[in-house]
């Protein structure tokens, strides 16, 4: 016997053999649909007894194992089902002798046999047979099973015939010596006469009487005669058989044992009836056996007695193999038995000894086999080894009948069943195809096999012709062991998967295998790896802005309390939404930092954004990351086309020619400050540019973001500047509002007048500003600080011999003034770095403007105009005097007046000739004019000046002096060089 059943079980020592096969030429899937309703039969309960016998069919069994019958009788042929078709009554004849030719092969041990014939009708059909069953077509054949149960029962009558005849002591007879095939050379010549002989001939018919009994359903006789059969041939040395008989022990004390089978759920069997025939008679209530029937108390105790326990069915079973191996040629029931020993020791839950058994089996020898049943001995052990948990174990050898069907000696190698048992290797190794498996907590299983186990995916994916597949794998491998490949090997993996890409490229689609199973796609989340994701706000003069009045009409939604456990926890952070807005149809950044593991340089082409919840055009990126990049910031950018709530749901990439879609969800440790961002309906959108050269400065406190531009320039005091602001519409929206203002940031500097001022009535008629046209807006840029306070320097132009009475009205010179040739320095070194002679004034100006969609829903839009004015003194007087003039109504006004600036200017004043003063000169003017009535002033009421200041008070009143006496004097001053023309406006206090 060279093919062993892997499928036996302790409890088929119980069955009979049935062979169903087909007799000419009968069509598969008929016979199959027959054989499987034949095969439900598989237990039959015997009329006039409460006995059941069980039956075991196979449709393909080789009549060299039928010869070891008598060895075990389970192994014997007893039955014959065949199988036919026949049309015709001419094919009748030659269709009866082909069945009975299939009988003469199992002729020595067939008990009965039945010919069920398919399609023939007539006189022939029409005989009354036992043996024989005619049915019309493979349809109508109704009563199958009911013929197959009446068959069981004739098989049942000569089984019973033939254990009460070996059964009855014949003392007189002589016994035949039973033998297995390879003994009867063995045998000849021997001494029967002789005490030895008829021991061994005892002993092995009593072991056979014990099979018989076992296929007959009588349990206790059958234990009886198996422990009667091992004292007798254990006195004689008979190893091989004395194996057997400890084995049917065994068998006959595992039903008794475990009466639900220990064939796994597939192939086990339902609890039954396993008692003496004569139990029912002398049963009595309350003694229950262990498979529930109730038995006589005598029984219990015979079966307590003979019936191994638990523990000693295991030792049994190690010793029946011990003496089996004995004997080379019976390799194949020392095989069968290790696999009966490890079904049971897997209901014990002894998984450690039934791998000890198992351990044994791989070392056995059974000659020369094919690679078929190569392959099905190592899938049988790696079926037995899930069996008792040995997951990894099993995988193993599942991996190893992989191989085999591809072995070199094969003309045709099986890639597809090599594929399909690779992928069945998979949960032995820790290994699962879907990669989110991967996300979550530290890597189970040995990394470097179950790379080994994914090449060989890849491999054979290839030499399937499926080039998909082998990407998928070959993605896989790179995606969930890239932190344990070299540096060699991530170079090697990722030519490998460029050069299948070039064929095949890799996307997001699941692939169906024929078996059903389903790859799932295998996003490149490490390449790049993401660390962070972070959404930008728009630039600051894109930025929507609403109006104030209608900031509470979307507020309803709002929870009222201050705290709110349900709103907190409703999602999750990166769910949160963020609080500022998008524009419909401005471009919006995401920024992700990544990081690239390889240690070669990463190009990832075609990088944009995923996104719900509104229409959005994403635009996607180009990047080159260098090796081991360390953290390096990428920008995505992309426009949503509607408005609404988006929700950034990930990242989109090509890299290696394989489409990945990543989803943030899917990221683990990805740091992100909320992804759900509102977008509001679209915005106008101005581009500002002026006529003053742009600065670096940036007034204080704003930031350079928050300006669009910033413009400086420098002034002379009391000069004025226009500053030429030109707006142009470069959106798509028209601009139907537009707001000026201007703030003076500069707070310790006391401006008089309007440092900016514009005239907005002669850009509104521009209004509604189409795309594309531009409107100008003009802008006067006018400086009136107030120079005075400077002692140290009034001073040192008293030391020069000018003498200076009442408050001056002064500021340091633009440099240090330059000696005259007459006069000495008019400022020592320590005023060199006290005083600063340049004066700065900053300010903002805000364009305020709407148009669109966005203004219907109250947004509009900022623009901010940095300007930076810096300040030198112009002239300044350094003595106030009055004469009396010709008329009582008016004096004579002497102004010395000081030119500090480096060039030459002109002063005039009302009905006055002109001064001409050279760089760093001082002369005197004399202005007549009338005389200053400041009591026509208007005064504050006694209810204001009450709760004014005292110091305002005293600054209003001045200013208003100031005021009058400038309109009176009309002072102007120009520089020659430059033909500039400008008006001195003098704060003169205290001048009557």
């Amino acid at each position: 016997m060279s093919v062993p059943d892997y499928m036996q079980c302790a409890e088929d020592h119980q069955t009979v053999l049935v062979v169903v096969q087909p007799v000419g030429i009968v069509p598969e899937d008929q016979f199959f649909k027959i054989y499987k309703r034949i095969a439900s039969v598989s237990q039959v309960s015997i009329r006039d007894s409460q006995r059941l016998l069980y039956i075991r069919y196979r449709h393909h069994y080789l009549p060299e194992n039928n010869e070891w019958g008598d060895f075990q009788t389970h192994r014997k042929v007893v039955g014959l089902i065949s199988i036919t078709t026949c049309n015709t009554a001419k094919e009748w004849p030659q269709t009866a002798e082909r069945f009975h030719g299939q009988k003469e092969v199992y002729s020595s041990t067939l008990y009965d046999s039945r010919l069920l014939v398919f399609g023939l009708q007539g006189e022939i059909a029409e005989q009354q047979r036992t043996d024989v069953a005619f049915y019309s077509s493979f349809e109508d054949c109704s009563d199958v099973e009911k013929r197959v149960e009446d068959f069981v029962e004739s098989i049942f009558i000569v089984l019973e015939s033939k254990r009460l005849d070996r059964a009855t002591d014949k003392s007189g007879d002589k016994i035949p010596l039973l033998c297995v095939p390879f003994e009867k050379k063995d045998f000849v010549g021997l001494d029967t006469d002789s005490r030895h002989y008829k021991k061994r001939c005892q002993g092995r018919m009593r072991k056979h009487v014990g099979d018989l009994c076992l296929q007959a359903n009588m349990l206790q006789d059958a234990l009886v005669h198996y422990h009667m059969s091992v004292e007798l041939l254990r006195g004689v040395n008979d190893f091989l058989w004395l194996g057997a008989a400890l084995e049917g022990l065994c068998s006959a004390s595992v039903i008794f044992h475990y009466p639900g089978g220990t064939a796994g759920k597939t192939l086990g069997r339902k609890p039954s009836v396993s008692q003496p025939a004569d139990a029912g008679k002398r049963h009595r209530p309350g003694a229950l056996t262990a498979n529930g029937i109730s038995a006589d108390t005598s029984t219990e105790i015979g079966r307590a007695k003979n019936c191994l326990s638990p523990e000693d069915i295991i030792e049994k079973y190690k010793e029946a193999i011990s003496y089996y191996g004995k004997y080379k040629n019976a390799g194949v029931i020392e095989l069968e038995a290790c696999v009966k020993a490890v079904r049971v020791l897997a209901i014990q839950k002894r998984a450690r000894e039934a791998s000890e058994f198992l351990q044994n089996a791989v070392y056995i020898n059974l000659g020369q086999l094919s690679e078929e049943e190569k392959i099905q001995r190592y899938s049988i052990l790696s079926e037995l080894y899930e069996l008792i948990g040995f997951h990894r174990k099993s995988a193993f050898f599942k991996r190893v009948a992989a191989m085999q069907c591809v072995a070199p000696t094969i003309p045709e190698p099986g890639w597809r069943a090599c594929y399909k048992l690779l992928l069945e290797t998979l949960p032995g190794y820790s290994l699962s195809l879907d990669p989110k498996d991967f996300s979550k907590g530290t890597h189970r299983g040995w990394a470097a096999v179950q790379m080994r186990l994914l090449h060989e995916l890849v491999y054979a994916s290839r030499r399937m012709g499926n080039p998909g597949l082998s990407v998928r794998h070959l993605s896989f491998l790179l995606q969930t062991m890239l932190d344990f490949l070299s540096d060699q090997e991530k170079k090697e993996v990722t030519q490998s998967l460029e050069n299948y890409t070039s064929k095949c490229p890799g996307g997001m689609e699941v692939i169906t295998l024929p078996d059903g199973l389903k790859l799932l796609p295998v996003p490149f989340t490490k390449l790049p790896i993401v660390k962070s994701v972070k959404l930008l706000n728009l630039p600051v003069s894109l930025r929507p802005h609403k109006v104030k009045g209608l900031l509470g009409q979307n507020m309803s939604s709002a929870s009222p309390f201050i705290y709110s456990p349900i709103i907190m926890h409703r999602g999750e952070e990166r769910c949160k939404k963020i609080d500022f807005q998008w524009v419909q149809g401005d471009v919006c950044e995401v920024q992700l930092m990544v990081y690239n593991p390889m240690p070669y340089e990463l190009r990832v082409e075609n990088m944009g954004l995923l996104t719900s919840g509104v229409e959005f055009e994403s635009l996607p990126a180009a990047l080159s990351l260098p090796a081991e990049s360390g953290l390096y910031p990428v920008t995505l950018v992309g426009v949503p086309r509607t408005a609404g709530n988006i929700t950034v749901n990930g990242y989109h990439t090509a890299v290696f020619g394989v489409t990945s879609d990543c989803m943030l969800e899917g990221l683990a440790g990805v740091k992100t400050s909320g992804c759900l961002v509102e977008v509001i309906p679209s915005l106008a959108r101005l581009q500002l540019s002026t006529s003053l050269p742009r600065s670096a400065h940036t007034p204080q406190p704003m930031s350079k973001e928050e300006l669009s531009s910033t413009v400086s320039v420098q002034l002379f005091n009391g000069e004025t500047q226009q500053l030429t602001i030109t707006l142009e519409n470069i959106g798509s929206e028209d601009i139907e509002s537009l707001e000026v203002a201007s703030k003076t940031v500069t707070t310790k500097e006391k401006v008089f007048g309007d440092f900016l001022s514009w005239n907005l009535e002669e850009a509104l008629p521009n209004l509604p500003l189409k795309s594309g046209q531009a409107m100008t807006l003009t802008v006067n840029i006018q400086v009136k600080l107030d120079f005075s306070g400077q002692e140290n320097l009034l001073q040192d132009l008293n030391d020069d011999g000018i003498s200076v009475t009442g408050l001056p009205i002064s500021s340091p010179l633009r440099q240090v003034l330059k000696p005259r040739a007459e006069t000495k320095p008019v400022s020592s070194e320590s005023g060199k770095a006290e005083y600063s002679h340049i004066k700065t004034l900053e300010a903002v100006m805000t364009f305020k403007y709407s148009g669109g969609a966005g203004k219907v829903e109250g947004y509009y839009r900022e623009l901010s105009l940095g300007v930076h004015v810096d300040v030198e003194p112009s002239v300044f007087f350094t003595r106030v005097s009055t004469l009396p003039a010709t008329s009582t109504r008016q004096c004579h006004l002497l102004l010395d007046i000081f030119n500090p600036t480096e060039h030459e200017l002109t002063v005039s004043a009302k009905n006055n000739q002109d001064l001409v003063l050279h760089a760093s000169e001082c002369q005197r003017m004399a202005i007549q004019v009338d005389k200053f009535d400041f009591e026509s002033l208007p005064q504050p009421d006694q209810e204001t000046a009450r709760f004014t200041n005292p110091k305002q008070l005293e600054e209003e009143r001045q200013h208003a002096q100031g005021c009058q006496i400038n309109s009176k004097l009309g002072i102007c001053w120009s520089i020659i060089s430059f033909q500039w023309l400008h008006t001195q406006q003098l704060y003169i206090r205290d001048l009557g």
